[in-house]
Parts: structure tokens; C-alpha cells; sequence
């Protein structure tokens, strides 16, 4: 009898780590599609602030030692040189806009990678129009106050390369 009760006790408790096991699983995944949630209604609106071309509100969703990869420029890190290169992009006449196609957080909880697709219009050094879209990487960091920074960006065009002049 005392054997019988035992293995009832040992099984009960398998029973009860298993349900814990499963509980703990259910409430990581609400987390991280949370967090999923989270970034990509930022990236949105991130986008749609970019569209107004509001530098000072466009640099806000990086962190203060991010770094962005713009194509063929050298990598701009932290918030001033950020800027220099959004003052560069969101002038007058621009029109430009994001989508994420993509989103996935670590099962760390603390980063995530976004992929995307991005249009971009604005006046050439010429003032003939330049029409480009392409793809884009964006690798977002929880903050300690627990909101969602970018910490590194890169874009670059679709469109092919022009041939060098002679």
C-alpha cells in the first residue's frame, strides 16, 4: 500500500511539472507575440513618422548608440550622425514609407530582427525625380525602461547599378 502511494505521489507530481512546463511555455510564447506585436506597431508608426519628414521624430525610434548602413556611405553610429543622414533623406518632395514583412524576437526576449520592404521618391541632385525601393534589416533592442529601440539599420535599392561614367 505504502508502494502504491508513493507512486501515485511521484506521478502527481510529474503530472503537476509537466502542467508548470506547459504553462511556462504558453506564457513565453504570449510574450514574444507580444514583443512581435510591440515592434511591429512601432516600425508602423516609425514609418508613417518618417512620411511626415520629421527628422527629430524619425531618430527617436534608435537607440542613442545605433548605427545605421545606409547604402553607399560609411556607417553613421549614434544619434548625430543618424541625423545627419535622415536630414539627408527626408527633404522636401520625399516620399517614403516601410513595411515589415518579417519579425522575429529571441527567445531571449531581449532583441529582435525585422525584415522589410521600403519606397523611396525624392528630387535628384539634378532635380529630375529618383523613384527607388529595396529591402531593409532592422535589429531592435528592449531598453531597460522596457520599450523597443532600433540598434542597427541597413537598406539598400533593388534597382540595379548605373554603369560608371567615362
Amino acid at each position: 500500500m505504502k508502494r502504491e502511494m508513493v507512486k501515485v505521489f511521484k506521478t502527481a507530481l510529474l503530472g503537476i511539472a509537466l502542467i508548470a512546463c506547459a504553462a511556462s511555455t504558453q506564457a513565453q510564447a504570449a510574450k514574444k507575440g507580444g514583443d512581435e506585436a510591440a515592434i511591429r506597431q512601432a516600425d508602423e508608426q516609425w514609418s508613417t513618422d518618417a512620411g511626415t519628414l520629421n527628422v527629430e521624430k524619425t531618430i527617436s525610434y534608435y537607440a542613442d548608440d545605433a548605427s545605421v548602413l545606409a547604402p553607399n556611405a560609411p556607417i553613421a553610429t549614434g544619434k548625430d550622425a543618424i541625423r545627419t543622414v535622415w536630414t539627408g533623406l527626408l527633404t522636401p518632395g520625399t516620399s517614403i514609407s516601410w513595411k515589415a514583412t518579417k519579425v522575429e524576437v529571441a527567445k531571449s526576449g531581449d532583441l529582435a530582427y525585422l525584415m522589410g520592404t521600403y519606397e523611396l521618391s525624392m528630387k535628384g541632385p539634378d532635380g529630375k525625380p529618383i523613384n527607388d525601393h529595396g529591402k531593409m534589416v532592422e535589429v531592435w533592442k528592449k531598453q531597460p525602461d522596457k520599450r523597443w529601440k532600433v540598434v542597427a539599420d541597413i537598406f539598400n535599392s533593388d534597382l540595379p547599378m548605373e554603369a560608371p561614367s567615362k
